[in-house]
């Protein structure tokens, strides 16, 4: 008997096993979306290289908003429905979670090389038992941690990547750009990887570039990308001392994604700006930052899920 795990995003989608709450890592499989014209699909072809194990349980952690049983992909055209997947695998208990609700999930058991400390906190500080991970890369969403009695946690689920941008980051954004800040008008379209890109765009009147070669190019000296990732960097920190008083995450904020991985280098432009209001300084001073590495993370929060 085993529990199916799986983590699930646009590109990828990542599945493993697991015996007596553990995960067998030599079953972990990756498999591209592209090679498969739904999620079952990808089931049935891993319980066949599995031998068809006899399957309990399973938690699906999905890039997209879970409702009611159903999900779909944000950044692909596949669906997802508990009553399906417990028809296909036979298991007992089956649920569906967004994938920052499973990173949620895992922040307890996270050490080592799986997380790092980007920014401590005073150690004496108010402990609350809340943390918020901020997933920042293909898309942006957040999930609030709460530690309940007897050591067992729970996760709240949120679409916070569609919301209105503050009206600080806005002020900011027209500070630069003038006119052409209407552009920016939801968290996602400013923080995930495409932000980057059409900031750099609007700044420099350039056709738009891959995110990641504006990093690279800051990094190499580049006058103009150097710029533009510093503001970007400015605006991502103003952001997280806006969801630090929002959530009061006093056990930790917990970046995770690409655009957090690549913040995490350039922290001398990140933290400024988290620390900037005076006047409500003291709550983001008490919230450590973390980052994320553990790309087995969503898959021990979809086996936590299920504890």
């Amino acid at each position: 008997m085993a529990t199916l795990l799986a983590d699930v995003g646009g590109t990828n989608a990542r599945l493993a096993l697991a015996r007596n709450g553990v995960i067998d890592e030599q079953t972990v499989t990756r498999f591209r979306g592209d090679d498969f014209t739904s999620f079952d699909d990808v089931v049935r072809q891993f319980l066949q290289e599995q031998d068809e194990p006899r399957i309990t349980a399973l938690c699906i952690a999905v890039a997209g908003p879970v409702s009611g049983g159903v999900a779909r992909l944000t950044n692909r055209d596949w669906d997802f429905s508990e009553d399906r997947l417990a028809r296909l695998t036979d298991a007992d208990q089956v649920r569906l979670i967004n994938d920052l609700t499973a990173l949620g999930y895992a922040t307890p058991s996270l050490s080592g090389d799986g997380l790092s400390l980007l920014r401590e906190a005073p150690a004496d500080r108010h402990r609350n038992g809340q943390a918020l991970v901020v997933g920042a890369g293909t898309g942006f969403n957040v999930c609030a941690v709460k530690v309940l009695s007897g050591g067992r946690i729970t996760c709240l689920e949120a679409e916070e990547g569609h919301t209105y941008l503050p009206a600080i980051i806005m002020d900011r954004l027209k500070a630069e750009l003038g006119a052409k800040a209407d552009q920016f008008f939801s968290v996602e379209e400013t923080f995930a990887g495409r932000g980057l890109s059409r900031l750099h765009a609007l700044r420099t009147g350039a056709e738009p570039v891959r995110s990641e070669h504006i990093a690279e190019a800051a990094a190499k000296g580049d006058p103009q990308a150097d710029a533009t990732y510093r503001l970007f960097a400015e605006l991502f920190g103003l952001m997280c001392r806006e969801l630090a008083l929002r959530f009061m995450p006093m056990d930790g904020m917990f970046l995770a994604g690409s655009v957090g991985r690549s913040l995490s280098d350039r922290l001398e432009l990140l933290v400024p700006a988290f620390l900037s209001d005076e006047q409500m300084r003291q709550i983001p001073e008490n919230v450590p930052l973390l980052l994320i590495r553990d790309d087995m993370a969503a898959l021990h929060g979809c086996l936590a899920a299920l504890d």
